[in-house]
């Protein structure tokens, strides 16, 4: 029995994504944040020549022994990902031939501490959110009421102002019903489901109403386990999702859907402090062919009142993101592949095993 640590405990804890590379220049071992980084799990990765699985800077060349650095360079994994990193190669002194290459994703983990940052805002204007919601709504069944009492005693002209007034006061009330959805911090209970029986009953609500301008395509991975999730809420995740798409699309255009799920080795999160890393296997992707958010905004997705629409009001996506952290899973945005598609990727919860 180990009293301590040892150099396998740390390479499994680090954040850094390390790969051993033997002389051939084939990945001989990975840790987790590999896993991660890489979006690919050990079994696929190992064996695998480096070049065939990640494109390499400008500079390096696989068949050189000897160190190499390059920073803030651009990188594409063999599925389509590209990010930001630092590559620098090491040799192993006592085993000629062989290299460690570590990668520090350095993009990945600002947005993944962006992320976790965004948790705190949120959860301020979730309070600005509800003390407006209060002390908005709750004159305004007063004021339509007095609208609709002077609407049976006016004439025709004065009969227009009332419903004008009576239709800007439902209209707010929409409004605050959004907010209240928002600001909503009832206990949601996950519980184990199989996602793809919740994702069929999704494509039949959106095909039943806002569908029609959508043409969506499954990719299935048909061996995932149950998920752990909250069944409402996650149907309420991905109708936002796909009426974003939707409304991206022109008048008489398609926009083509993917909706994707896979399982994924190595994806964690720190939960509070002192606590077990939480394992996030089981990746749910919603990916379209429209134009994306603009770059500018592309880190602020998730925050509260950020819209790339003209009438939006910023709140669905904050919703998602409140929804899914509920749930112990996260919600990112990107833009991936050749060609550039919108992805949204969940990575939730795998429901755990009942004892026997």
């Amino acid at each position: 029995m180990k009293t301590k640590p040892d150099a396998s405990d740390v390479l499994v804890a680090l954040q850094t994504a390390v790969l051993i590379i033997d002389p051939e220049g084939r990945i001989a071992d990975v840790n987790a944040a590999g896993e991660a980084v890489l979006n690919i799990s050990a079994t696929h990765l190992i064996g695998h020549e480096l070049t065939e699985i990640l494109s390499v800077p400008p500079g390096f060349d696989a068949a050189t022994i000897g160190p190499f650095a390059a920073y803030e360079v651009n990188l594409t994994t063999m599925r389509g990902t590209s990010f930001r990193a630092d590559f620098v190669v090491t040799p192993f002194a006592d085993w000629p031939g062989w290299r460690l290459v570590a990668i520090h994703a350095a993009a990945a983990a600002y947005r993944m501490g962006h992320r976790l940052e965004r948790a705190g805002g949120t959860r301020s204007a979730i309070g600005v959110a509800a003390m407006l919601a209060h002390e908005i709504k709750n004159p305004l069944s007063g004021i339509r009421g007095a609208a609709q009492l002077l609407e049976s005693r006016a004439s025709e002209d004065d009969s227009r102002m009332t419903r004008l007034i009576r239709t800007e006061v439902d209209r707010i009330a929409g409004l605050l019903d959004q907010m209240e959805g928002f600001t909503d911090t009832r206990p949601r209970t996950p519980a184990p489901d199989n996602i793809h029986e919740i994702i069929d009953h999704v494509r039949q609500v959106a095909q039943s109403g806002f569908g029609s301008a959508l043409r969506i395509v499954d990719s299935y991975d048909p061996s995932l386990p149950p998920v752990l999730v909250h069944r409402d809420s996650l149907v309420q995740i991905l109708l936002n999702l796909l009426k974003n798409a939707a409304e991206t699309a022109a008048e008489g255009e398609t926009r083509t859907v993917r909706i994707k799920t896979a399982y994924r080795q190595g994806v964690s999160l720190a939960a509070d402090a002192g606590k077990r890393r939480r394992s996030l296997p089981i990746e749910l992707c919603v990916m379209d062919d429209g134009p994306g958010a603009p770059p500018e905004l592309a880190d602020d997705m998730f925050d509260p009142f950020v819209s790339t629409k003209k009438s939006g009001r910023g709140l669905g996506l904050a919703i998602a993101d409140k929804l899914v952290r509920d749930m112990g899973g996260i919600i990112q945005y990107a833009r991936e592949g050749d060609p550039e598609m919108t992805v949204f990727r969940l990575l939730l919860q795998r429901a755990e095993r009942e004892k026997a």
